[in-house]
């Protein structure tokens, strides 16, 4: 079983060594690979179960490092990574030569990003290599925003995981891409639209692909517990479904019709940061429930609430 432990020499040396180590960011645990390492990026996509044509970000702690893995930081791009940068923003740049294309599924294109987490800041600034990661977590499945959630998944796979407590934003980066030099956003996700577009001006949003994805994260049925997720008015859903064994995901309200231990409000005061924090942990609670389905509401569509409804409905799409 994977070791779990606030060792950062320790990451160091398995991730030289071409092992796998879980990773904390602020927006949810990576699995972590030298991402110069065929051999190490190639057990990134075993481990997770990951189709290969499914693209991974490359993650380093400046933007000084990150000019060495791109051919060039257009002039937008500076502009955000000066704003966001450490923080839940990725982006997808003209990739280096030097980047291996399984690191892009053979795509001219990296993503790449600064994560905002100390500890991971720490381990990335003692290494001379950028880290392939996407999130600890099977294919598929919800990600992980706990190490003890990497460990319940993944314990059996890897050696070690890096513990940097709960995930402060609690859902993936926004990956933002630049077609000829109109900004696309490909993954809704830790930075809003509205925050983006007040430094850079108006983006395109394109955040769904139903195969060879040009970024991370664009796959439509994703982020998904093993309970059918459906999502809809609550109400008439908890009358429709009464007969069923179910639970209930809402943004703010509580239904006394439903068992407590049955329901869980994202934030009981509207906030929808602190909605998109409990967005994961939520549905793996819910998950391990000795019931059929999990119905949810959508939340209003703006900021993060855009991102917390893309995950649902990633969740609640029918698998191929």
């Amino acid at each position: 079983m994977a070791e779990i432990g606030r060792d950062i020499l320790k990451a160091k040396a398995l991730l030289e060594t071409g092992q796998l180590v879980a990773i904390p960011t602020e927006t949810v645990y990576g699995l972590a690979a030298n991402a110069f390492m065929g051999d190490a990026v190639a057990e990134v996509f075993h481990v997770k179960n990951r189709p290969t044509f499914n693209p991974l970000i490359i993650h380093s702690d400046s933007i000084d490092k990150i000019r060495d893995y791109v051919k060039a930081i257009p002039g937008q791009a500076a502009k955000l990574a000066a704003k966001f940068w450490p923080g839940p923003l990725t982006m997808l740049l003209s990739k280096d030569r030097q980047v291996p294309d399984l690191v892009t599924a053979g795509s001219d294109l990296v993503a790449v990003r600064v994560p905002k987490h100390p500890l991971t800041l720490e381990l990335l600034k003692s290494i001379d290599f950028p880290l392939a990661a996407p999130s600890a977590n099977p294919f598929g499945y919800i990600s992980p925003t706990t190490a003890e959630h990497v460990s319940k998944q993944l314990g059996r796979k890897i050696p070690y995981i890096l513990d940097g407590g709960p995930c402060e934003v609690g859902i993936e980066s926004t990956i933002i891409g630049f077609d000829a030099e109109r900004p696309v956003i490909y993954r809704l996700g830790g930075v809003s639209v509205e925050e983006i577009e007040r430094e850079i001006g108006k983006v395109d949003i394109r955040p769904h692909s139903s195969s060879n994805p040009k970024a991370p994260g664009m796959l439509k049925s994703h982020y998904a517990p093993s309970k059918k997720v459906i999502l809809g008015d609550l109400v008439q859903l908890i009358h429709q479904y009464k007969h069923e064994e179910f639970a209930v995901i809402s943004f703010r309200d509580f239904y006394p019709d439903v068992a407590l231990e049955k329901q869980a409000i994202l934030s009981e005061s509207g906030d929808l940061r602190e909605a998109a924090a409990r967005l994961f942990a939520t549905l793996r609670y819910l998950d391990k429930l000795p019931i059929k389905y999990i119905f949810a509401e959508l939340l209003p569509e703006h900021g993060l609430g855009r991102a917390i409804n893309d995950r649902l409905k990633r969740a609640a799409a029918e698998r191929a």
